[in-house]
């Protein structure tokens, strides 16, 4: 790294910008998707079509098992990505190439996952679904592998990598906040557009403004000025299969699975807590992630403050328990006899802390593990330690969308103001209070101590 620029906090958030880009095409499909192709009924009663088939195959939906499978797809393309960008040659460095080629076909395929151009419930829909569903993952692992493996080498000390943690976590929360405002965004074409129409159009829109955003870093910034661009000499496999060889990292990664899958039943759910168990209109669903992102940005200045007081161990095993006790509320919404706004309020807030902490320093454990791994190791693939994450939490994400669609149609025939109404919803607020708790408790096992001790050591020999 001799001879290489500080990256400036300049430098730093114009690489953020690119998280904005990509969080809010991710937030898109995260948010939306579920709620475009397997509507509840108050969606129907508004002009939303069936465009898939509705039924089940041994318990699972369509649309959860293309959600799955994506992700298995996206998890399992990670690891080569990243092979392929710890080994790159190029002269504009390993990470930038694949920025630069991704970011265009990354927002267009976004739209043409909601374009159905069969009939409503016809087979070709989920064909064409499929289809669109592994290029869009496909497109997403090869701008954002590269673009995470960015983050330990333009951070290359404590305080430059929760400066940039903090950074990418604000830029991150606007991206998927903008993302939330789909529905009030599609309400504008509503009339004269129609309901599928007028949420396509949006995301279109929205799209257009992610590509923007994900080249800017992608053009601005000169990664050899930076970055230690050496390739790596290990193939993919056997670079993942040293990544995991790592204990302190196996730690991580098993906690990360685990909030991962409660996070994705959360907020694959949010949209449909509002409105079937609060029964709140879609349109509530950004104000409400809006009070979410503002109290939780009010608590950056203090996570960024604490973690390098207290470090970083402390306070993500206090988000797992946060986020539990969250989610267990959120499991009683519509259940006890307070207005359905301030109920949906109390949820935002309660979620907001936990937020701001696993928003931010979860990156920069993956960037101290790197960091330590490198200098035992004397290999540079911090591209494969956050793809070798990614594979996993992704993992954990399909695993979540086939439990949440599958879920979710228990009592799906019960009409609201009966007993019961609701259920499948409430269920998954519940799993997701459970695996959060056991997250928590995984991450106890991380030794923060020496991995932090080891990097100072490396530092003061450099």
């Amino acid at each position: 790294m001799e001879n290489k620029k500080i990256a400036t906090n300049k430098i730093l958030w114009i690489f953020a910008i690119g998280q904005l880009g990509w969080s809010l095409l991710s937030g898109i499909i995260s948010n939306w998707l579920v709620f475009f192709y397997q509507p509840s009924q108050e969606e129907l009663t508004k002009g939303q079509i069936l465009f898939i088939p509705k039924g089940t195959f041994i318990g699972l939906t369509a649309i959860g098992v293309i959600t799955a499978f994506g992700r298995i797809f996206d998890a399992v393309t990670d690891p080569l990505i990243a092979g392929k960008s710890d080994s790159l040659r190029h002269k504009l460095g390993r990470r930038i190439p694949f920025m630069r080629f991704a970011a265009i076909p990354f927002g267009a395929v976004t739209v043409l996952m909601f374009i159905s151009p069969f009939e409503a419930g016809s087979i070709g829909n989920v064909i064409c679904l499929f289809i669109f569903a592994m290029m869009f993952y496909f497109c997403m692992t090869c701008y954002c592998t590269p673009y995470n493996a960015l983050i330990p080498e333009l951070g290359r000390t404590q305080n430059a990598r929760i400066n940039l943690s903090t950074f990418i976590s604000v830029t991150y929360f606007f991206g998927t906040a903008v993302a939330y405002l789909v529905p009030n965004i599609a309400g504008i074409f509503l009339e004269s557009m129609g309901y599928a129409n007028s949420y396509r159009i949006t995301i279109a829109i929205l799209a257009a403004v992610a590509i923007i955003c994900m080249l800017i870093p992608a053009f601005l910034i000169n990664e050899n000025e930076y970055a230690d661009t050496t390739p790596s000499k290990s193939s993919a496999f056997s670079s993942l299969l040293a990544t995991f060889k790592n204990k302190d990292f196996r730690v991580f990664v098993c906690s990360d699975i685990l909030y991962w899958i409660g996070l994705t039943l959360f907020q694959t759910g949010l949209s449909f807590y509002i409105t079937v168990l609060l029964g709140l209109d879609s349109g509530m669903t950004f104000p409400l992630f809006a009070v979410m992102t503002v109290v939780s940005l009010a608590f950056y200045p203090v996570v960024n403050v604490f973690s390098k007081k207290l470090g970083k161990k402390k306070l993500i095993s206090f988000a797992f328990l946060f986020f539990s006790f969250a989610f267990l509320v959120t499991a009683g919404a519509g259940l006890i006899n307070i207005p359905a706004i301030a109920y949906g309020i109390i949820i935002a807030v309660l979620a907001a802390v936990p937020m701001a902490i696993l928003g931010i320093l979860p990156q920069a454990v993956v960037a101290d593990i790197s960091e330590a791994d490198k200098l035992n190791t004397g290999e540079s693939r911090q591209g494969m330690f956050y793809a070798a994450r990614t594979f996993a939490f992704k993992m954990g994400q399909s695993l979540a969308m086939l439990l949440f669609t599958s879920i979710v149609l228990i009592n799906s025939d019960v009409e609201k103001g009966q007993t019961g109404y609701g259920l499948g919803y409430r269920l998954t607020a519940l799993i997701a209070a459970g695996l959060c708790l056991l997250g928590g408790v995984v991450f106890l096992r991380y030794n923060e101590k020496k991995i932090i001790d080891r990097i100072e050591e490396g530092q003061k020999n450099a």
